[in-house]
């Protein structure tokens, strides 16, 4: 009786023990997340390639999670006030935010920010990535990006190119250009992407400097010459293009991208557990479908991954912006 009892008492303490080992490689967290709604925030409007990203991938996740998934687009202020939002959040991955390269570009500007852009966020992954193109009006005397630097070279400040703002994307790939060649190119820039290239279309400025995915239509339309991407290797949406490193300028490399981060501190568990899903969505036909055809690669990194990429180009923007004198307006 004595001897059935102890192995009673045995037989639990093993169940028990074996029950608490499960929970722990389990994690505390992940079996039950998530309960309630999750929150994207986007600090862009609707319609930017970053809004289309997070759509994508809420719709996604919605299925996944068999939870409400809301893209909530806060617009302005550069993209500073709904970062913040997220960098105040509550680190249980229940808000996250999905935003451009530009994110790696703020602080490298000498921008007073309230928050610390590696600090207070938690990488997720890494979503898609596209080139920036380099073009010229029919009428400038180019052709390659041998004969843009070569011009530049003749006529120092002669030759202009139009951007989408100061201190933008593509004001800053034009500058790494400047930075790796010491050329001096005129910089005009506008008040977005659309108004800089009815100005290039128009002869306006000899030059652009914008997304290849706005740019390829008009490219093919016979509006405008493309010159190189800044891609690592050519676009497969247009092969035919070549990039700035075998266009003569080595070591050349830049491709905006769109990323996913959440508050620092987010749980392992649950940080893993979002990772392998919009890795997943990423990767589906549908998703690959959408991203491709406007001209992206999809990505889908690691969190750690993605954490070694954004502390690359606040490096690479930190050091190009002082070379170049740029400063937030």
């Amino acid at each position: 009786m004595r001897r059935s009892i102890l192995g009673f008492l045995l037989s639990g303490l093993v169940g028990i023990a074996y029950t608490a080992a499960s929970v722990a490689q389990k994690g505390p967290a992940a079996p039950d997340y998530p309960t309630k709604p999750i929150r994207i925030i986007v600090p862009q409007s609707p319609g930017a390639s970053t809004d289309i990203t997070a759509r994508l991938v809420a719709q996604g996740l919605n299925e996944a999670f068999r939870q409400p998934v809301i893209v909530d687009n806060r617009p302005g202020s550069s993209g500073i006030a709904g970062t913040e939002l997220v960098a105040r959040a509550a680190p249980d991955g229940y808000t996250l935010m999905v935003v451009a390269s530009s994110f790696s570009i703020n602080p490298a500007l000498g921008r007073k920010l309230p928050y610390d852009s590696v600090r207070d966020f938690t990488t997720v992954s890494q979503l898609s990535k596209f080139p920036n193109m380099l073009a010229a009006h029919p009428s400038a005397p180019v052709k390659t990006l041998q004969d843009v630097i070569a011009l530049a070279r003749a006529k120092p400040g002669q030759l202009s190119y139009a951007s989408a703002g100061l201190a933008t994307g593509t004001h800053m790939t034009a500058e790494l250009l400047r930075f790796m060649t010491g050329i001096d190119i005129l910089h005009v820039p506008y008040k977005g992407g659309g108004p800089a290239l009815t100005a290039a279309m128009g002869g306006q400025t000899q030059l652009i400097v914008a997304t290849s995915v706005g740019l390829l239509t008009h490219v093919r339309a016979g509006k405008l010459r493309a010159i190189a991407v800044t891609s690592a290797k050519r676009s497969a949406a247009a092969p035919d293009i070549p990039t700035f490193a075998e266009s003569g300028v080595p070591g050349y490399e830049h491709e905006p991208w769109n990323g996913m981060f959440g508050p620092a501190g987010i749980p392992k568990a649950i940080l893993a557990r979002v990772n392998a899903e919009v890795v997943r969505v990423l990767n589906s036909p549908a998703a690959r479908k959408v991203l491709e055809g406007d001209g992206a690669d999809v990505v889908g990194s690691t969190p750690e991954q993605f954490s070694i990429v954004l502390k690359a180009e606040i490096a690479k923007w930190t050091k190009v912006a002082k070379a170049a004198g740029i400063k937030a307006e």
